[in-house]
Order: C-alpha cells, then sequence, then structure tokens
C-alpha cells in the first residue's frame, strides 16, 4: 500500500538520516586523527587503518547488503544496521586502545554498508511514480554529499568542547532516532525471505568481498603515490576474483549480484557515465584543495570555506537534475550537466594563477556541472532495475562512485605529480622534487616559488586534461542514454532487456 504523500515525506527525511551519518563517519574522523592518536599512543600503520578500514569495508559490503536487503526486507536489514551503527559508534567513542578503535571502526563499516542500499531501494516504494522517485533519490544522494562536506566542521565543532571520541556520538543519536521512528514510517521493503533460495550464496560473498577489498585497498594506496609488492598483489587478487565472482554469477539460478543487470541500457549507461565521471572529479578536487592550502596559501579552514560555493552549486544540480529530466531526455541532461563541468574546468585551467577568487569561481561551475548528472544518474541506476532488486541496483551504484573516487585519486593525482617533477626546475633539492609539500618543509623561499610555480602548471595541465575527459564522458551519456525518454514518459522499445 502506498503511503499518503505527508508520510512519504516525512519517512524520506527519516531516510535521509543514515545516508547523512555514513558519509560523515568518512570524514568527521579527520580532524579528530592527531588528537586520538596522541591519546591512544597510535602509530603511523595504526591511524592509517583507522580512518581507511570504515571505507573499505563499507565498499567491500555493498553489494552482498544490497542483495540481502533484497531478499530479507529492506526495513529490516536497515533498522539491524542501525543498531550495529549505534553500537559500534558507542564503542569507537570510548575505545581505549588503537586496536580496540579499529575493530570498532571495522564494525561501523559493516553496518555502514547495510544502511545506504536499503535507504534508496525503500525509496523506490516510498514513492513509486518515476518523477517523484527521481526528485527523492536525489534528496537521499544529495544528504550523502552534505554528510561528506560536513564531517570536517561537525569534528571541529565537537573537539572545540569535548575530548575526540565525540564526533562519533552523533552515529548513537541519529540511531536511536531512527531505531524509534523507523518502524512506524517506513514500509517493510520487497523481500524474498520466504522464496525456495533466497539464501545468501556463501562463496559469491566470499569472492565478492575478495574482489572489492583488495581492489579497493590497490586503488587507495597507487593514490599515496605506494607502488609496491602488496599494492600490485592487491590489485592482481582482486582482478583474479572479480573474475571468478562473474563465472560463478552466471551459473547460479538465484546469484548474489544478476548480471542481467547490466543488460539494462538506462542502467549501463549512468553507471558508467557516473564511474568516469567520478574518475574525473575525484581526482580533481584532490589537485584543487592542495592548490588552495600549498600554492594560494590558505589555511585548511579557509581552503575548506573556499570549497563550499562548489559543495552547494553541486547540491542545487544534483537537485535539480531530476527536475529537469521530467521535461527532457536524461541524455541531453546528464551530457549537458558534464559539458558545463567540461567548461568549468576548462576555466579552472586558465585561471590556475591568475588569482584564487577565479579559481573558486570556475571550479564552482565544474562542480555545479557534475551535480546534474549525480542525482539523477543514481535514479536511472535504481529506477531501472526490478522493484525487487532495487537494493541490489542501488549497491552497485554505490560501489561504482566509490571505486571511481579511488581511481582518480590514483590516476589524476599521479598524473599532477609526474607534471609537478616535468615543471620543477632541475636544480631544486631533491625533496622539492619530490612534492611541493617537501618544498615547503624545506623553509627556502627561492625554492617554494619555484615549486608553487611547477604545482600551478601542474594544475592547469590536470584541469585542461580532465575538461577533455569529460567531453568524452559527455558523448558517452549522450550516445548510451539516448533512447531513454523522458522520466514519467512512456518507455522506448529500446529500454527492455537485451
Amino acid at each position: 500500500m502506498t503511503p499518503s504523500p505527508a508520510r512519504a515525506r516525512l519517512a524520506l527525511a527519516v531516510l535521509t538520516l543514515p545516508a547523512l551519518l555514513v558519509a560523515l563517519d568518512l570524514s568527521v574522523l579527520l580532524v579528530a586523527l592527531p588528537q586520538l592518536s596522541e591519546q591512544l599512543g597510535a602509530d603511523a600503520a595504526q591511524q592509517l587503518w583507522i580512518t581507511d578500514v570504515y571505507g573499505f569495508l563499507v565498499a567491500g559490503f555493498l553489494v552482498t547488503m544490497g542483495t540481502l536487503g533484497d531478499r530479507v526486507g529492506r526495513r529490516r536489514l536497515l533498522l539491524v544496521g542501525a543498531a550495529a551503527f549505534g553500537a559500534a559508534s558507542l564503542a569507537a567513542a570510548f575505545a581505549p586502545t588503537p586496536e580496540l578503535l579499529i575493530a570498532a571502526r571495522a564494525a561501523l563499516g559493516i553496518a555502514g554498508a547495510t544502511l545506504m542500499p536499503s535507504a534508496l531501494a525503500l525509496v523506490t516504494e516510498l514513492f513509486p511514480d518515476p518523477r517523484a522517485q527521481g526528485s527523492a533519490v536525489a534528496v537521499v544522494f544529495s544528504a550523502i554529499m552534505a554528510g561528506g562536506a560536513l564531517g570536517p566542521a561537525v569534528g571541529g565543532l565537537l573537539l572545540a568542547h569535548f575530548w575526540w571520541g565525540s564526533v562519533f556520538l552523533p552515529g548513537v543519536a541519529v540511531m536511536v532516532l531512527l531505531l524509534a521512528v523507523g518502524p512506524r514510517l517506513l514500509p517493510a521493503g520487497r523481500g524474498r525471505a520466504h522464496t525456495q533460495g533466497a539464501r545468501l550464496d556463501p562463496l559469491s560473498v566470499g569472492l565478492s568481498l575478495l574482489a572489492l577489498l583488495p581492489l579497493v585497498y590497490g586503488v587507495k594506496e597507487l593514490a599515496r603515490g605506494i607502488v609496491d609488492v602488496p599494492t600490485v598483489a592487491a590489485l592482481v587478487v582482486g582482478v583474479v576474483a572479480g573474475v571468478a565472482f562473474v563465472v560463478r554469477q552466471r551459473r547460479l539460478p538465484r546469484p548474489l549480484l544478476d548480471l542481467a543487470l547490466f543488460t539494462r541500457p538506462a542502467l549501463r549507461g549512468a553507471l558508467l557515465t557516473m564511474l568516469l565521471g567520478g574518475v574525473v572529479m575525484g581526482g580533481v578536487f584532490l589537485v584543487v584543495t592542495q592548490y588552495l592550502q600549498l600554492v594560494a596559501d590558505l589555511s585548511p579552514l579557509a581552503a575548506g570555506l573556499a570549497t563550499v560555493p562548489g559543495t552547494v552549486a553541486m547540491l542545487l544540480g544534483v537537485l535539480a537534475g531530476p527536475k529537469l529530466a521530467t521535461r527532457v531526455r536524461p541524455a541531453a541532461v546528464m551530457a549537458g550537466g558534464l559539458a558545463l563541468a567540461a567548461v568549468g574546468l576548462g576555466a579552472v585551467a586558465l585561471a590556475a594563477g591568475h588569482g584564487t577568487v577565479w579559481l573558486v569561481v570556475a571550479f564552482t561551475v565544474a562542480l555545479a556541472g557534475m551535480g546534474l548528472p549525480g542525482g539523477l544518474g543514481v535514479g536511472l541506476v535504481i529506477g531501472s532495475a526490478p522493484p525487487e532488486q532495487a537494493g541490489s541496483a542501488s549497491a552497485l551504484s554505490e560501489t561504482g562512485q566509490e571505486l571511481g573516487m579511488a581511481a582518480g585519486l590514483a590516476g589524476i593525482g599521479s598524473l599532477a605529480v609526474a607534471v609537478y617533477r616535468l615543471l620543477v626546475p632541475a636544480d631544486v633539492p631533491a625533496q622539492a622534487r619530490d612534492s611541493l609539500a617537501g618544498a615547503h618543509a624545506l623553509g627556502d623561499e627561492t625554492v617554494l616559488a619555484a615549486a608553487r610555480e611547477a604545482f600551478t602548471g601542474a594544475l592547469g595541465v590536470v584541469a585542461a586534461v580532465c575538461a577533455a575527459l569529460l567531453v568524452g564522458v559527455a558523448v558517452l551519456a549522450a550516445v548510451s542514454l539516448r533512447h531513454v525518454p523522458a522520466v514519467g514518459a512512456e518507455p522506448e522499445r529500446e529500454l527492455a532487456p537485451v
């Protein structure tokens, strides 16, 4: 039974809570890390695991948890995940040792993976009308983005008044609220717990984890500039396990991930567009924020504030994309947004070295353009899947974005480093040739000026290359989604699975 509009809107507000919090927990710890490391005595390796294990396990368990929600009921899994997330947040807040904090963060990651696919899938039941559904998905997606942006600010505010563990307490409060109102407001979800064969295939679960966890780890290590035996081995293991996972899914009557989803043009086109767009913007965001702090010489707070206009513009684009797609074809909206982002990045390339204000304005234009395909793409992925597989589809969307951002940090970040080393004068000390941060550490103004000029050139090259890449992605979106009608219109023949 479809809930009343007022009840559906209230339920949507409830579903934004886990979306906001899962993203918040990815970034809120960054400002608390120095304080907790000092008080807990965490060494460098432990600090790395404290920050990274959460994201690794969220990404690794998304596919499994998305399918599990489809089979046992999304509300049930959401509430179980909320209880686990709240308990793990409490354990993290009062962890007495680095090892226990790492364990608590790992539990948070697994619990977090249950929340997002279930929340997005429940939106499809609350808003069965495609037009309203697209806008509702965009609201949840914008909450994810807002959570990531607000994390450092929320963490800083809490640390100004409380101990480091306080950054985890919002998770307890939000999950208690979700557990209190969720059972009354949220639909049960289309579970398949009572159908034959609904049990998850343990080997498929194991292969999915063996594919995703090493891949995410390897890509993130590449993003740090680490190319060693463990990194390469992780990537190889991930690829081999991924191939084995695909082979097994093709043989199972009820697979963990139905590969037939990829035969749907809207899902396939939107997923690929978001993946490639994430690669570009993930890397560019890293280089621009480094420029603001290391070249423009802004404080971390000022650099964060400089990205606020872009974040707001992106959020507005996320919300506007599904509404525009009710009037024109999604291909036009997504391609147009990517083209606007390409124009913005082209302007970043021209503005680099000619004033921070112009750079921020250009980057804001780029982020506004990226917002248009963001929420719309997620809605297309989820909306094009059968209702009983909405959780699996949302998990695919989130996994693709996670891998895209990680690959962007590695690939585009490596390009920036290579161009910087090419442009920096050969007669500067090796530490300055290695990185701009190394030039800062030397304290020599002449060397620093040369290094800043080289990094500015690197930013220009990276922005220009990424602008060209986005033009290609825009063409891909226009071609791959050309047969998808405006949201709410009658589907065309070409939309049928092939």
